[in-house]
């Protein structure tokens, strides 16, 4: 119990538990079928997003480019289907966005980790430098479904399951897409728990000279972490426009702040070394409930920016706050102690 008492994710689960049940209560709808459906599929590509800025922040960085790399590779792998009429598997989609990712994320790695510069103005830069060549060089529009390839379009209609709302006679279903987003959970939650790679990201993250003066490979392991991140982005755009079915070049921008925000808020330090995928996956749960049931509440839709504004404002300085007491804690432990006061004269000597 003590444990579970200083997890932020027992909190964040508390305030979940207590926000759905505020829901509930005012509007009687929350808990709905149709209602729950609704909040898994928004959750989807954002829980994707909180993956990758888990692993990189548990690094020791900070990725702000995601969301254009999954533009990026969502828009480029379209244009290039279409351009060879492809008739195939989606694989090759998510295989081709995945490698697309993995490189604009190894460039991010490559810069922070060569040069040491800060993470925060690279990705900064290259998210302006990919928009710049989305927009101004490859000259983006927004790609209908009708437009979209038929290997993206067939995939977006596969449904786990689906239901049908009684008030409207729409049909709300979850997409197959889900899969894929478990699918990274495992994979990601097996690498930071089970593999050296893992435990490397959190020793860097923790106190990058120590783990240089343990033997890791420190420079590798940060182009790693963010050629992993660009790989989850890649993949997750495809998601995204399988969802949408239709392709946008900006619909993604301004979501990484809701992202990092959320993954903060779940326990991940933002100094780096700390925190779970499970916190993770409930700070964006929190973010998206949040987001998605305010109307349900009677707030009106511009109050939904005000309310994120404070959860991001609470989660960096929940952080910012636990931080600064480990490092008093620290100081307190390395403290020199007093020295021994001398023996008392004509007392035995060692």
């Amino acid at each position: 119990m003590k444990r579970l008492v200083k997890m932020n994710e027992t909190y964040v689960f508390v305030v979940l538990a207590l926000l759905c049940l505020l829901v509930q209560a005012r509007s009687g709808q929350f808990f709905r079928v149709y209602n729950l459906i609704d909040l898994l599929v928004a959750l989807i590509v954002p829980a994707m997003f909180a993956l990758n800025t888990h692993v990189v922040i548990a690094s020791g960085g900070i990725d702000v480019s995601f969301p254009c790399i999954a533009s990026f590779c969502m828009y480029v792998v379209t244009r290039i289907l279409q351009m060879i009429e492809y008739q195939g598997s989606v694989v090759l989609a998510f295989v081709m966005a995945a490698v697309i990712g993995a490189i604009m994320g190894a460039l991010n790695g490559w810069l922070i980790a060569s040069f040491r510069l800060p993470p925060l103005i690279v990705t900064l830069g290259t998210q302006s430098l990919f928009t710049g060549v989305l927009m101004g060089v490859l000259e983006a529009i927004e790609i209908s479904g009708s437009k979209l390839p038929s290997c993206i379009t067939s995939f977006g209609l596969q449904r786990l399951y689906e239901t049908v709302n009684p008030e409207n006679n729409i049909i709300t279903y979850i997409p197959t897409s889900l899969l894929i987003l478990v699918g990274a959970v495992i994979v990601t939650y097996v690498i930071l728990k089970h593999t050296m790679f893992g435990r490397s990201i959190f020793a860097v993250g923790n106190d990058e000279n120590a783990a240089l003066r343990a033997g890791i490979p420190v420079k590798r392991i940060k182009i790693a972490v963010y050629c992993y991140a660009g790989l989850v982005a890649g993949v997750a755009g495809i998601v995204r426009m399988c969802i949408t079915k239709f392709c946008h070049p900006t619909n993604l921008t301004g979501i990484e702040m809701e992202v990092i925000a959320a993954v903060v808020l779940g326990g991940t330090s933002i100094a780096g070394g700390k925190g779970s995928i499970t916190g993770a996956m409930l700070g964006i749960a929190l973010i998206t409930v949040m987001s998605n049931s305010l109307l349900l509440l009677g707030i009106p839709v511009q109050w939904q920016t005000f309310c994120t504004g404070i959860l991001i404002i609470f989660g960096t300085g929940l952080s910012a706050y636990q931080a600064m007491r480990a490092g008093k804690k620290l100081m307190r432990r390395t403290k020199i102690q007093p020295a021994e006061k001398p023996a008392a004269e004509g007392g035995q000597t060692a």
